[in-house]
């Protein structure tokens, strides 16, 4: 405290701490917001709580990728953050005035100015300049280089920085004098920065020069490697230069970055974190595509700042793409790095304190901003954002369950009967896996392989099975924005499954616990506002939600212009569609739900739920059922000869056509039979006339007849795309999630009929079969015929 109120003075009196360099501006609790600088509350309460943060430069937003790919990268980026326990801080300046933390719709708009004349491109020279012509009404938006963004972390306390790859010595700098501005403000400026060195066209061992003189620190992760290593080339783990300092693991610069900032050092520090192997690009091969890339820039008289976009894009080309692939690979891993060094970093200041109390001097005279919470649900919004993760378009949004399953398959001893299934009231021989699955989950994932954007919108517990989800999803590039962490404090669990699978991988009984669903009644305005913002061609949701919130996430997504699927889960939950109490379920054609994907046992028990409660007695049912043409005798003969005598024995076409009026379209899975598709035809549907849909037509509505917009009936078996024999089934699990899920990712093309697709959702559901995940990672080639 005394160490504290003694620098504090001194910036008031101009004066500088002795062995220092002046600092910026010379004033004390620059982060206080200033009509130059402003905070958000969620990165001031984190500062000053002694949570990690971690910065964000924004440049790569404005000057790198492109509309509206910045913005799912940026959400992307954040949400990495977030996953891994840090707050997230996007900087940049926003009508003029230099933000720290940018709120959802701030990014957005910041990420559509990509490219317009009044977004610039700002280090330490711009910000005065930007800054200054907002007094007079000239107003900017402006992405920060490292540089930049390196000054506006400083002076807003957070000590730790990740971005993509660094600036440097350009070859030739000895006449030119061509050096980046980033290279100098890390000899100035106490913010350790996250990179994969610099890009590999560089001069490197001259710039590793120039940082020494500048006093920075550069030490290079090890990954595991022993002895010293390279220095990374960007888009290459190694550049054949070895690296000034190793280091093993974030731990290790957590310390070394808490020891500089507590000493104080004013110099910053450089942690390299090579490319992912995975992702990195043989230094031979990149140095080719370098060398030719740098002859055409000579050749066309290219130099200054338009020499590093022009050879930038040259390398892009001759690389056919994969170095944008590795970029963005890279940057990831820098932000997921990052994160956990600003954790491990939080951890030792709240161990071992600080010279200078638990937060910077900076912020010393902050006070936390305290954040509106009603109760433990509210407070998990404020975890995961001020104002909620950023808004992403999507062409489909799946509402339901994220789950860990577990898969037991029943494996009989030798010289047992395979064909009995378990035993009960014992312990049985079983092969168990573990999977992050849940029929959301499954249903998004599919569509999501299938190329469709897709926003995921569940619930998770802070626990170990959740962040392990999240972790899972991130890395394969879903989006997680609609995803909450529930408070260990609610009570809440990661949701689980636990399918007990007979000899032939057959369902014998389930046990689910999806109860950390019914705890999250106070998110549902929030995913509403997500769904309404992003206007997704596609709403999905599964019988997981209570009656009453089904109906009135259908709705909303019927107001924000979806058309609706319903996934029923189980035969107990599929019910809860004609449940709802107080809650009436309206008819075609002002239907709620468009499509629905059931099995037989749950479409039993959706028909006999509706005639329980009364709703096959409604004269507005009975209108459109009496509208669908069908006649009272002779029906049977025909269900007969589209959909078998079998399944017509069973009820299934009565069933589903007695469900039309609420749900248009029903696709009852029947598992090794195939699927039953029964759909109701809108009034001058071109089927209705077409020769090749004549024998699945059941029936046409008169002409003189136009009540509801109604047309007629179609009707159509289809077989299974593939008999699995029983030895290559690896599991049932997902199977019809992955169904709907590739169904509705053709679906939202927007020129596939139903029939069309039926095909392509039952080859991918059977790829599923084969495999142990809970979605077919093979599903990704599937093609449509």
């Amino acid at each position: 405290m005394f160490v504290r109120s003694i620098t504090r003075s001194r910036w008031k009196l101009g004066g500088n701490i002795p062995g220092t360099r002046p600092l910026i501006g010379q004033k004390c609790s620059i982060s206080t917001n200033t009509s130059f600088l402003k905070i958000s509350d969620e990165v001031r309460e984190a500062i000053n709580t002694g949570k990690p943060v971690v910065a964000l430069e924004s440049t790569i937003y404005t000057h790198g990728y492109p509309y509206p790919q910045n913005v799912a990268l940026a959400s992307e980026l954040e949400s990495i953050v977030r996953i891994h326990g840090g707050v997230p801080a996007t900087i940049g300046i926003f009508d003029g005035v230099a933000r720290v933390g940018l709120d959802p719709e701030e990014l957005i708009r910041l990420a559509a100015s990509a490219g317009k004349d009044t977004t610039l491109k700002l280090s330490r020279r711009d910000l005065s300049y930007v800054l200054g012509l907002r007094l007079t009404g000239k107003t900017f938006h402006g992405g920060t280089t490292i540089a930049g963004t390196m000054i506006l972390a400083h002076l807003a306390g957070i000590k730790v920085f990740a971005t993509g790859g660094l600036g440097g010595v350009h070859r030739g700098a000895e006449s030119t004098m061509d050096i980046s501005a980033d290279l100098t403000e890390l000899g100035r400026t106490p913010v350790a920065v996250i990179s994969s060195g610099c890009k590999s066209f560089l001069d490197i061992p001259r710039t590793l020069e120039y940082l020494e003189t500048e006093g920075t620190s550069v030490a290079t992760f090890a990954d595991g490697r022993p002895g010293m290593v390279d220095f990374p080339a960007f888009w290459s783990r190694d550049s054949g230069v070895r690296s000034p300092l190793t280091i093993q693991d974030e731990k290790e610069a957590a310390a070394i970055t808490y020891a500089h900032t507590n000493l104080p050092l004013t110099s910053g520090l450089l942690f390299a974190n090579p490319i992912p192997s995975e992702a990195s690009i043989p230094k031979n091969e990149m140095d080719t595509f370098i060398e030719d890339a740098i002859k055409q820039a000579d050749a066309a008289g290219i130099t200054g700042k338009d020499n590093t976009p022009f050879i930038l894009n040259k390398i892009k080309e001759l690389s056919g793409g994969k170095s944008l692939s590795a970029n963005r690979a890279l940057i990831l891993s820098n932000v997921r790095r990052g994160t956990i060094v600003a954790r491990e970093l939080a951890h030792f200041e709240s161990n071992h304190g600080s010279v200078n109390g638990n937060t910077n001097t900076y912020t010393s005279s902050i006070s936390p901003t305290p954040l509106p919470t009603t109760s433990p649900v509210a407070s998990a919004l404020e975890a995961t954002s001020s104002k909620d993760s950023a808004i992403l378009s999507a062409d489909i949004v799946v509402a339901g369950a994220l789950a860990v399953d577990y898969s037991c398959d029943f494996t009989p001893f030798p010289g047992q009967d395979s064909n009995q299934p378990p035993q009960l009231h014992t312990s049985n021989p079983s092969t168990i896996s573990q999977s992050i699955g849940g029929v959301a989950h499954n249903v998004a994932k599919a569509a999501y392989y299938c190329g469709s954007d897709v926003l995921l919108q569940s619930a998770i517990g802070d626990d170990l099975s959740g962040h392990v989800a999240l972790q899972q999803l991130a890395a394969e590039g879903m989006q997680v924005s609609g995803i909450k962490t529930l408070p260990s404090i609610t009570g809440a669990r990661t949701a689980q499954y636990v399918a007990m699978n007979d000899s032939k991988k057959d369902l014998f009984v389930a046990m689910a616990d999806m109860g950390i669903l019914e705890k999250a009644d106070e998110l549902l305005p929030v995913w509403t506002q997500q769904i309404l913002a992003a206007r997704p061609k596609w709403f999905l949701a599964d019988a997981n939600w209570d009656a009453g919130n089904l109906h009135k996430w259908f709705k909303d997504a019927k107001n924000a212009g979806a058309h609706t699927a319903f996934e029923p889960v189980s035969t107990a939950k599929s019910t809860r569609l004609f449940t709802a109490p107080d809650v009436e379920v309206p008819v075609f054609p002002n239907h709620i739900v468009d499509i629905t994907t059931p099995n037989i046992c749950e479409l039993g028990s959706m028909h006999a739920a509706a005639r329980n409660a009364g709703l096959l007695e409604r004269q507005d049912w009975w209108t459109v059922v009496d509208a669908l043409g069908i006649p009272s005798f002779g029906a049977r003969t025909r269900f007969q000869d589209v959909a078998t005598r079998k399944l017509t024995d069973q009820g299934i076409p009565q069933q589903s056509v007695q469900l039309l009026p609420f749900i248009p379209c029903v696709l009852t899975k029947l598992g090794p039979q195939g699927v039953l598709l029964t759909m109701l035809l809108r009034k001058g549907d071109s089927r209705l006339t077409s020769s090749e849909a004549l024998p699945y037509i059941i029936a046409r509505t008169g002409i003189e007849d136009n009540l509801h917009d109604v047309g007629g009936v179609y009707m159509r078996l289809f077989p299974p795309a593939e008999v699995v024999s029983e030895k290559d089934i690896a599991s049932v699990n997902g199977v019809g999630d992955t169904f709907l899920g590739a169904l509705v990712s053709q679906l939202a093309k927007g020129d596939i009929p139903v029939e069309k697709a039926v095909d392509f959702a039952q080859e991918a559901a059977v790829l599923t079969l084969k495999s142990r995940e809970s979605v077919g990672p093979e599903i990704r080639a599937l093609k449509m015929k």
